[in-house]
């Protein structure tokens, strides 16, 4: 299984950035997609998660400036990041774990199967 991400750089604050988390060695269409960041000095934050069907989650702290996305037939996941802060500053990370019904927590990193290396956002002032 592997997930490469993509998209990140360095951005202007105010602008926009999308991510892309390319899956493969699973059944895509089955798995909930989750992204996280870390910046430096500072513990792994849950960002969204974005179940098979296009049911998403996002943490509180984004208040609607960021929007997850996938496309099942091509086995990719994307994070579309608007109105980015420099306090966005970090890696962001995709993970994956296989669709459950009922009663799991999607925000908690350990909920999750498999992880992407994870790719640089920077944004300047």
């Amino acid at each position: 299984v592997h997930l490469v991400e993509s998209g990140g750089g360095l951005v202007q604050a105010g602008g926009s950035l999308r991510l892309s988390c390319q899956v493969s060695g699973l059944t895509f269409s089955r798995y909930v997609v989750g992204w996280f960041r870390q910046a430096p000095g500072k513990e792994r934050q849950f960002v969204s998660a974005i179940r098979w069907n296009g049911m998403t989650t996002y943490a509180d702290f984004l208040k609607g400036r960021f929007a997850a996305s996938r496309d099942n037939a091509l086995s990719l996941a994307y994070l579309h990041m608007n109105k980015l802060k420099p306090e966005d500053t970090a890696i962001y990370s995709c993970s994956a774990v296989s669709g459950r019904s009922s009663g799991v927590d999607y925000s908690a990193a350990s909920t999750y199967d498999y992880w992407g290396l994870g790719t640089q956002v920077t944004v300047f002032s």
